[in-house]
């Protein structure tokens, strides 16, 4: 097998991994009564890494997405009481988006359920095991450098 044909199963074994691991995690959202998209879970996610409520701008970079698509989020979450639009207190123009009290409780249920879904797809790996491929992982996230001084990934 060549290196082009094994980085082509590897892709594919990583898309296939993926797909099971949203397949998986979204059963647990289910039975933890989580009516919830993944892109909305990750916008509620994000709204967390931020010390005051960010604007819609600020979210549409931090999710890489048009600022369309955080609005299409922003309205779902809102309907389900999980965030709130609010307006800037030094420029009225400006709308942020806060998380409630929902919201928050969404959150540890959305936590509760990844912690369940991630032991579930990581049963059969022994502790080393599990370690390894943290490593692994870790290393394709944050990209290889090759002697060349190219990125690689």
């Amino acid at each position: 097998m060549t290196t082009s044909d094994a980085d082509g199963l590897l892709a594919e074994q990583l898309l296939r991994l993926t797909r099971r691991v949203h397949r998986i995690q979204k059963h647990h959202w289910e039975r933890a009564g989580l009516d919830i998209t993944p892109a909305q879970s990750r916008l509620l996610r994000t709204l967390t890494h931020y010390g005051s409520p960010p604007r819609m701008a600020d979210l549409a970079e931090r999710l890489e997405v048009v600022p369309r698509a955080v609005t299409t989020l922003v309205d779902g979450l809102e309907a389900s009481g999980r965030v709130r639009r609010v307006p800037d207190p030094t420029n009225r123009r400006v709308i942020r988006i806060e998380l409630t009290d929902e919201g928050r409780a969404a959150l540890r249920e959305l936590r509760g359920a990844r912690r369940a879904a991630a032991e579930e797809i990581l049963a059969p790996l022994t502790d080393e095991q599990r370690d390894v491929l943290g490593g692994l992982l870790n290393t394709l996230v944050d990209g290889v450098v090759t002697t060349a001084g190219t990125e690689r990934g």
